[in-house]
């Protein structure tokens, strides 16, 4: 009998984590052994370097005009909604909102999956959504988080740390635009580099952490899923979109799994919830994953019923 394949949402980076996750919990022993092995496991800041630098290397900077203002628009709103949300936490909830602290929402919430984008408007939206890919993937990595914390006080982050930070992804950004080989070469190693940063954030994670962080962590990704498709989808037609646009950029991207550890390797205090705020990502992850093609498909069923086809270009 065959057996049937299963597709695990977000694979490269949440098989990895999780192996490094039961090792650290089990037997952590074997990650004190020195050498390259404790280097890799306790070496998730230039990991993260590494793997911004690699995901730089995959942005292009072409794109028509209407494509980026369809993904200026849908991320505009993402990111503004990841902020806004971030802070009320953190003004209201005093940083804690049934479990979830303004590093995990913002994390979470601005940073989209634009390999599942891309996919998504390939099945449901026209050619406007898919350039737009160009622009959403602008917002990756920790800078829209480091940026929102670092300007409301709640980080204590220099100007120069954010730069050191940033500094990886723009010169992907650069390389891999001026030079079309290195544009190749940087994208073919993305899936090995996010699954190197993968096992080596598992070995800072206790499966103990991993349950503590589970609800609220379904529910980052429900939010994210489900409020962001409502903000994004009004801002797509308001602007002229169909509204498939703005559903498909309502998930967490798995490289968003590494933002904790970002913050945390430029801000010490954020060490203390980096473990519980991984685990909360990565289970966003997962729920957008499921979540997020379905609302799209809800998305192009509502403007079919409104007499748009949504892939067609108006």
């Amino acid at each position: 009998m065959k057996l049937k394949k299963i597709k695990i949402p977000g694979d490269t980076i949440i098989i990895p984590m999780f192996i490094g996750l039961m090792i650290n919990t089990f037997i952590p022993s074997v990650l004190q052994i020195g050498g390259f092995t404790t280097a890799i496991a306790k070496g998730t800041g230039p990991l993260v370097g590494a793997f911004l630098f690699f995901i730089g290397g995959t942005i292009s900077l072409k794109n028509t005009p209407k494509a980026i203002g369809r993904g200026a628009t849908i991320i505009i709103t993402k990111i503004a909604f990841s902020v806004a949300f971030g802070l009320f936490v953190t003004k209201v909830f005093n940083n804690n909102f049934l479990g979830l602290s303004a590093l995990s929402i913002i994390g979470a919430i601005s940073v989209a999956n634009n390999a599942m984008y891309s996919g998504i408007v390939d099945v449901y939206g026209n050619e406007i959504d898919a350039g737009a890919v160009g622009i959403t993937t602008l917002s990756v990595g920790p800078m829209v988080t480091m940026a929102a914390l670092s300007s409301a006080g709640l980080a204590n982050i220099s100007i120069l740390s954010l730069v050191g930070t940033v500094f990886p992804l723009i010169l992907g950004i650069a390389l891999s635009n001026i030079f079309p080989y290195m544009k190749k070469v940087l994208s073919n190693g993305v899936t090995a580099i996010i699954i190197i940063v993968g096992f080596a954030l598992g070995c800072n994670i206790s499966l103990l952490q991993l349950v503590q962080g589970g609800l609220p962590g379904i529910l980052l990704g429900v939010i994210t899923s489900v409020v962001g498709a409502i903000l994004c989808v009004s801002t797509d037609r308001l602007t002229g979109g169909s509204g498939v646009a703005g559903a498909a950029i309502s998930s967490t991207a798995a490289s968003a799994i590494a933002t904790p550890a970002a913050l945390s390797a430029v801000d010490a205090t954020f060490k203390a919830i980096e473990g519980t705020a991984t685990t909360q990502i990565a289970a966003s992850v997962i729920v957008t994953a499921i979540l997020t093609p379905i609302l799209t498909g809800i998305a192009f069923k509502m403007a079919e019923k409104r007499g748009v086809n949504p892939k067609v270009v108006a």
